[in-house]
């Protein structure tokens, strides 16, 4: 087994050389610290996949980077290793925040879509309290409330179309409202 210091010359030299263009001195490279690389980001991410992704990742820019490296600021295996390291936590960091933001959409999906059915509901149950509250009414109020808010006539219009004075038309929208607020009233309190 060779010493440390011999160790660590090697690796520093196949990085300078990779950093030449050699992909001999990277492919060597590789082959001694993709493996320990590997161990890094399988430490951090606990994931198979994720973590051969991290290590892709960190050797594209070992070899983009390896010009810019110099032996004097550390060892070649320091720095892969600790780029590894960052590059797994970052990856953990993205996964979580996906997760989370999955999980807050999901949250509000559900909210939005339970609120949009309850909504529907309580719309049918009030739609259908106004339906039984205009039914009993009677005519010719009745005919009166459907042209006018349902039909959405004008006054004058409803007076016309009905075949009365315009302050007729006017009095029975009137009562009519009187007679709704009176019986859905009577409804809420029951």
């Amino acid at each position: 087994m060779a010493p440390l210091s011999s160790t660590r010359q090697v690796a520093d030299g196949l990085l300078v050389e990779a950093g030449r263009g050699s992909t001999e001195a990277f492919s060597q490279l590789y082959d001694a610290y993709g493996p320990r690389a590997m161990g890094v980001a399988m430490h951090v991410l606990r994931n198979r996949e994720h973590a051969e992704e991290v290590v892709q990742e960190v050797f594209v820019e070992v070899w983009r980077k390896a010009p810019t490296y110099d032996p004097d600021k550390g060892s070649a295996a320091g720095w892969i290793l600790r780029l590894a390291h960052s590059r797994a936590i970052d990856r953990l960091r993205s996964i979580i925040a996906a997760a989370e933001r999955d999980e807050r959409d999901a949250m509000l999906e559900a909210t939005t879509r339970f609120t949009v059915v309850e909504d529907d509901a309580l719309g049918n149950v009030e739609g259908e309290r106004l339906r039984r509250a205009v039914d009993s009414i009677g005519e010719p109020h009745r005919t009166a409330v459907m042209l006018a808010f349902f039909a959405g006539l004008s006054h004058s219009e409803l007076a016309e179309h009905t075949g009365v004075a315009l302050g007729t038309a006017k009095t029975r929208v009137r009562d009519v409202l009187k007679k709704l607020k009176a019986l859905v009233g009577k409804e809420a309190l029951s």
